[in-house]
């Protein structure tokens, strides 16, 4: 039997993100992932690295203060994945004054250290490209910055780092049962192997409370006690490009929330996110999907804003992931995106049970995590990731500038087609260097060769073309059916 110092039961951001920092720490680590990694929620997300500006609404300005300082690190550390994004806020008078707006909007630039945005700033909508794709009667409005992000592929190269660190990352493969002794957690997984360990982290998102329920047991035989999650189904839509500039827009509804409509994969407007309450006796959480009310509501919200109205039938894709928020009452859109941290040492060995979160804050829960069961295991070791780039992340002497990088790419392989190299320099970062250098074999569908899906099979733990068209690549919405059905094929799907 297998001896660790720390499982890790849970495949998404956060999960990925705890396994990484506590290998790097020096521990012995295994991350089990019942299905792919971020096969649900943390692919499932608007894409985005923010402070969450509505949140200031509501006073979150500690939230608000830590994901702006966790914007600044991550920007730096994953700039292949994670790139500077400008936000137009068209000014709707009905619904919040412009000097509110623009009060928030200093707020937001000052509450934590700024040096790679530019700053806010009223704008002109009257005549301006910003302004063209919008009814007219929006004339002006404001502009501000925070970051875009490769949501699945930012759980990749975490759980990349972690195994490179000395993890041991496994895919495809549930904690059936885990059980609590005196002296650490005695785990058996699907596989039929069993492995012991000092601590437990339960980080399964939306399962985080079923996984309780139904996988754990104390000394005495007896389930161990979970706290009530609110499980929050946020869903998109993908339609044509409306609107050809390199901003996105935040628009704010008359029920109080806000929708983006975000420039998405070079021919695409994503347009998202609903916030819908499921009932405790809904589906499991991998079987989301988008309702046609939610497609309603998405159309109308962004068409109250766009010249060209949006229909349900101009959707070509969609997407639905469901988060785990904190049960504090209160409408869905309200409850705190802020995250939970509860260790549980009554009678035997440590459990740490991640409860909430957002994408944003995922590198200091980990860190905040790791430390904790540091202490809980006598052995307070100094965080590290603050510093430290993800892989693919080391852009040389272009530092955070990925445009320069993707230039300089091409000038060495100026005979792959452009689009190709900046695919690849976007997904991969400095790790595209040998997919280009080496020969790419047989193209299996558009731009997509046998010596990536190699890499991404040996590499990054890719068994299925889903796992490669729809998360480490959104490859699938430029591909035909045949074409989709020519990559299952590959993998023998």
């Amino acid at each position: 039997m297998d001896d660790f110092d720390v499982v890790v039961v849970g495949g998404g951001i956060n999960g990925a993100g705890l396994a990484r920092d506590l290998a790097g720490r020096g521990w012995r680590v295994l991350l089990a992932e019942a299905q792919d990694l971020a096969q649900h929620t943390s692919s499932a997300s608007t894409k985005l690295i923010h402070g969450g500006l509505r949140y200031l609404e509501t006073y979150e300005f500690s939230l608000v203060r830590k994901a702006l300082q966790e914007r600044e690190l991550l920007l730096r550390s994953a700039p292949h994945l994670i790139q500077p994004l400008r936000f137009v806020l068209p000014h709707a008078p009905h619904l919040r004054p412009a000097w509110m707006i623009r009060a928030g909007l200093i707020l937001y630039d000052h509450l934590a250290r700024r040096e790679l945005l530019p700053g806010s700033a009223p704008l002109r909508l009257s005549g301006s490209k910003y302004g063209a794709p919008l009814r007219p009667e929006f004339t002006r409005g404001f502009v501000y910055s925070d970051g875009w992000v490769d949501d699945a592929r930012l759980v990749v190269a975490n759980a990349q780092d972690a195994r490179a660190r000395g993890a041991e990352v496994l895919t495809r493969c549930a904690v059936t049962q885990a059980t609590r002794t005196a002296a650490g957690w005695a785990v058996a997984l699907a596989t039929g192997r069993q492995v012991r360990a000092r601590a437990l982290v339960n980080a399964a998102g939306p399962w985080a409370e079923s996984f309780l329920r139904d996988h754990t047991q104390g000394a005495d035989g007896r389930p161990l006690p979970a706290r009530g999650l609110r499980l929050v189904k946020g869903s998109h839509i993908v339609v044509a490009q409306r609107f050809t500039h390199d901003h996105a827009y935040i628009f704010q509804n008359p029920d109080g929330r806000i929708l983006f409509a975000i420039p998405y994969q070079g021919r695409f407007t994503l347009i998202g996110t609903t916030d819908v309450e499921l009932p405790h006796n809904a589906p499991p959480p991998d079987h989301a999907a988008i309702s046609a009310a939610e497609t309603d509501y998405l159309c109308e919200q962004a068409s109250r804003y766009l010249a060209r109205p949006v229909t349900p039938a101009d959707a070509l894709w969609s997407y639905a992931g469901v988060r785990p928020l904190l049960d504090e009452g209160g409408s869905a859109s309200s409850v705190t995106r802020d995250y939970l941290l509860e260790a549980d040492t009554d009678g035997g060995a440590p459990l740490l049970n991640v409860w909430g979160g957002k994408l944003t804050t995922y590198r200091k829960l980990a860190e905040d995590g790791a430390t904790q069961l540091g202490r809980l295991l006598g052995d307070a070791r100094r965080p590290w990731t603050a510093t430290a780039r993800l892989p693919g992340g080391d852009l040389g002497p272009h530092g955070v500038d990925i445009t320069a990088f993707t230039a300089a790419l091409q000038a060495r392989h100026p005979e792959r087609p452009a689009a190709l190299v900046a695919r690849l320099a976007l997904a991969y970062g400095d790790l595209a260097a040998p997919l280009l250098a080496e020969p790419a074999g047989a193209e299996i569908a558009p731009g997509l060769f046998e010596r990536e899906l190699r890499h991404l099979m040996d590499e990054e733990w890719a068994c299925s073309a889903d796992d490669v068209l729809w998360r480490r690549s959104k490859l699938g919405l430029h591909c035909t059916a045949e074409q989709r059905a020519a990559v299952a094929a590959w993998f023998g799907n």
